[in-house]
């Protein structure tokens, strides 16, 4: 199995969305890293964010794992902003982290959503699968879910079963 990590890009550390990556979690193994308790800022042209914690989260996940989860509640049909603000940031390791961006190529990307509704609208994952094809690397697989009642319903649990064995 690929060493892996799970970035929660959510508003609520304790949420649902957490509660999924739990569960993942507990599957694979793959440690959470909670975006929500980082210093990130938006993508700045001039680069004059580069004291944020960005530069040092990009590197610890490029220099030590091949499979990034990103995890994301579904804020207005699309991503969350940390997420977004995240996925944004990685333009600084095209222009001035090149290293750190040459890295990303070849690793594997998954991703779980989370929200009140069971299905997704289309075009949902969209800007994940490109930004991979873009970085070069791998979309392995998608799954949403959804809470009841404070837990992963079965069908769910079911669901997540299957996502994980078609990333490691």
């Amino acid at each position: 199995m690929k060493k892996g990590i799970i970035v929660l890009g959510s508003s609520n550390s304790n949420g649902e969305t957490y509660k999924v990556c739990s569960y993942v979690s507990e599957l694979t193994q793959y440690p959470i890293i909670d975006l929500k308790l980082k210093n990130i800022s938006e993508f700045d042209y001039g680069f004059n964010n580069r004291g944020d914690d960005f530069h040092p989260l990009i590197q610890e996940i490029v220099n030590n794992y091949g499979m990034i989860i990103f995890a994301t509640p579904v804020y207005w049909y699309t991503m969350s902003g940390i997420m977004k603000t995240f996925f944004d940031r990685i333009s600084d390791c095209l222009k001035i982290e090149k290293d750190t961006g040459r890295k990303l190529r070849g690793m594997d990307m998954a991703v779980i959503s989370c929200g009140s509704d069971k299905n997704l609208k289309q075009g949902f994952h969209m800007p994940f699968i490109e930004s991979a094809k873009y970085l070069g690397m791998n979309y392995l697989s998608d799954v949403h879910c959804w809470i009841d009642d404070g837990s992963i319903p079965e069908s769910v649990q079911r669901k997540l079963d299957g996502f994980v064995k078609t990333i490691i």
